[in-house]
């Protein structure tokens, strides 16, 4: 047996949310490559990487949808199951981080409510619709993910750290509610990643400097090393894993 068919996904639905780019992209592909059809959910409509899997022999439809939004949620269910049927596997990517480090007393609310309104509120709404249609069609598996910064904290990020932090806790409550319906909810907890998202960071080698002091791996990671632990908990080889928080932190969390 090829190692790598314990991994595989052939016959299984997936939705992955925030997948127009970067992380979510590349979990997408991931997906795809070890047999599953996919659904990719974006409000930037994901027409590049939807062409990309197709190319590649994957069965996939994208579709616009903004997940802080309760009735493009519930579209967005509904088109999955006029489409497949049913989904047996929910990747809660979509998220962002703030604009800038500002002094907690210094942060407007609007500024709060809008990483609220996609990292908790968002990952909460596919999980009521999408898990909720899993409830009905035999169970599934949902992958969140997270941030270390959810659970260590991050000074100047307190609308950040909180909505992660409440993932978590997301990920907890679903999983001892859902079990009894096989479904396995579960969460990846990566550090600071080689993405758009910290680009800024990058470019500034003072400050990227710092903080790879902090890291074991004396590195960020590249998207490509989350995939892995993606499929993991996506797959049927962790079916005895449920309530989990996966870090993928070169280290960071083990200090």
């Amino acid at each position: 047996m090829n190692p790598k068919d314990i991994f595989r996904l052939d016959g299984k639905i997936a939705l992955v949310t925030g997948s127009s780019r970067g992380l979510g992209k590349e979990i997408a592909k991931g997906l795809a490559q070890y047999g599953a059809s996919l659904v990719l959910a974006d409000i930037a409509y994901p027409e590049e990487i939807e062409e990309e899997i197709k190319g590649a022999g994957a069965r996939c439809i994208a579709v616009r949808t903004d997940i802080s939004n309760e009735e493009e949620v519930k579209d967005l269910n509904q088109k999955i199951r006029s489409e497949f049927g049913r989904v047996h596997i929910l990747i809660n990517n979509a998220g962002i981080t703030q604009l800038a480090y500002t002094p907690t007393e210094e942060l407007p609310l609007k500024e709060w409510d809008r990483v609220m309104d996609i990292n908790l509120r968002g990952t909460f709404l596919c999980c009521k619709y999408v898990g909720g249609s899993m409830i009905k069609t035999g169970g599934g598996s949902i992958v969140n993910i997270a941030s270390t910064a959810g659970i260590t904290g991050v000074p100047r990020a307190p609308a950040y750290c909180a909505s992660k932090a409440g993932v978590i806790l997301l990920t907890k409550s679903l999983a001892l509610e859902w079990a009894q319906h096989d479904i396995r909810v579960n969460a990846i907890a990566p550090h600071y990643l080689e993405t758009d998202l910290t680009k800024g960071v990058r470019d500034s080698d003072k400050v990227y400097e710092a903080l790879i002091k902090q890291i074991p791996l004396k590195r960020f990671g590249k998207t490509r090393e989350l995939v892995g632990a993606a499929l993991f908990l996506a797959s049927d080889t962790s079916s005895y894993v449920t309530g989990a928080v996966l870090p993928v932190d070169g280290g960071y969390l083990a200090q």
